[in-house]
């Protein structure tokens, strides 16, 4: 058997590599030829623990390689991003256009699969656009959506441990992507049709993202309302059935900050609770930017002159190098913006540059600041002090204040 993956990125690599570990032969693709050279290499061009071990092993083996362009396979699989324009309006094009490129190669018999996170009804439009083309495949080869359910730092594991839910477009795709999928997944396959499976993507990370939306309008009020909102939410969970999130500075990421959009924008009548949580979160970040901008005045005012400021942190969660749709880098334009004269300093620990902003070691950073604003719980930020003389310490993400 041999499988072609469509992009290279924070999904596509990870889940082609473990492909190719099972035995199954695997051609990776991607339209950066820097990947793709990279890729063929053995280094990574993202940051997941162990990966490029594994990467290593599959090239050594001959069970992986990369290209520019597809070749003829048996199974094909669309694991390009689904961005959101600027209306939040979702954008297939990558989708539609990883899928144009493929209709040529495929033959009957054939097994494709779109893992992107996509609006419903998605993979019926690519079968139809595949068969518009090629209309004597039609009933002749397999069709299925397959969403993966992974977090950045524990890829490897939950790809392979995680539950899938696979919906066919009819029952024998279905099961033809089942059995692809038995070949490296070892938690439970759940059947299902293409819609389902679609929606059942988005829901998940839309309901994370309700949820979120409460813990960070709970810290909003109790920030008027002067109440310690951590001790507040380890107290309320000592109910047995409330299990209130984390709050932060918002919600970032190309999940739970992208995937809301897809419903809203297909059912903006019905998904009112959906889209609220989506300005709460969104609004989060405005606000965290406005209480560190009132620190900067109420310092300048008492000590007549400006304020440093570090802001601790840019990826969109702890512990991994990924700034999409980053509530800290929008926060931390926001504050530059506004600062007139006062020094910036700039940290994230899990990068080395940043095409725009000059980086600041974290200690030397946390050292030489007035104001301290914890925008992202890196483990790096808990071995600094907690508190120390002269010094503003915002904390909006718990990193001195862990829920108990």
């Amino acid at each position: 058997m041999k499988a072609c993956f469509m992009g290279l990125g924070y999904i596509g690599l990870p889940t082609a590599i473990i492909t190719a570990k099972s035995g199954i032969n695997v051609l990776g693709c991607d339209i950066n030829q820097e990947v793709v050279n990279k890729t063929n290499q053995g280094k990574l061009h993202i940051v997941e623990p162990n990966l490029e071990e594994l990467l290593q092993e599959v090239i050594k083996t001959g069970k992986f390689r990369a290209s520019i362009k597809p070749e003829k396979s048996d199974v094909y699989l669309i694991v390009v991003p689904t961005p959101f324009k600027e209306d939040h309006e979702p954008d297939i094009s990558y989708v539609e256009s990883a899928t144009e490129m493929l209709i040529p190669l495929l033959k009957e018999g054939d097994l494709f699969i779109i893992e992107s996170t996509s609006p419903v009804g998605t993979t019926d439009l690519m079968a139809k656009l595949i068969f518009k083309k090629r209309p004597e495949l039609k009933g002749k080869i397999y069709i299925a959506y397959c969403p993966e359910r992974v977090l950045p730092g524990k890829v490897i594991y939950e790809l392979e441990h995680n539950d899938r839910v696979i919906g066919g477009i009819d029952e024998k795709s279905t099961l033809k992507a089942l059995e692809f999928y038995k070949h490296f997944v070892k938690g439970n396959l759940h059947k299902t049709n293409a819609k389902t499976a679609e929606m059942c993507k988005l829901t998940e990370n839309s309901s994370r993202d309700v949820q979120i939306a409460f813990a960070n309008e709970l810290a909003i009020i109790c920030d008027k309302a002067g109440i310690n909102v951590w001790e507040l939410i380890y107290l309320a969970n000592k109910h047995p059935r409330v299990n209130i999130l984390r709050p932060g500075c918002g919600v970032g990421g190309h999940c739970i900050a992208v995937d809301p959009y897809f419903i809203t924008a297909e059912f903006p009548v019905e998904s009112q609770l959906i889209a609220k949580a989506r300005q709460i979160n969104n609004y989060k970040a405005f606000w965290c930017a406005k209480r560190v901008q009132q620190e900067i005045t109420n310092f300048e005012i008492k000590n007549n002159r400006k304020p440093v400021v570090a802001l601790m942190g840019l990826a969109f969660k702890p512990n991994i190098d990924d700034l999409r749709e980053s509530p800290a880098k929008y926060i931390v334009s926001r504050i530059i913006q506004g600062s007139g004269e006062s020094e910036i300093l700039i940290v994230e620990p899990y990068i080395t540059e940043h095409p725009i902003y000059k980086l600041t070691q974290y200690q030397e950073a946390f050292k030489k600041a007035d104001i301290v604003v914890y925008l992202v719980a890196h483990n790096q930020f808990k071995e600094l002090p907690k508190t120390a003389k002269n010094k503003i310490i915002l904390d909006f993400c718990g990193v001195n204040e862990e829920i108990k």
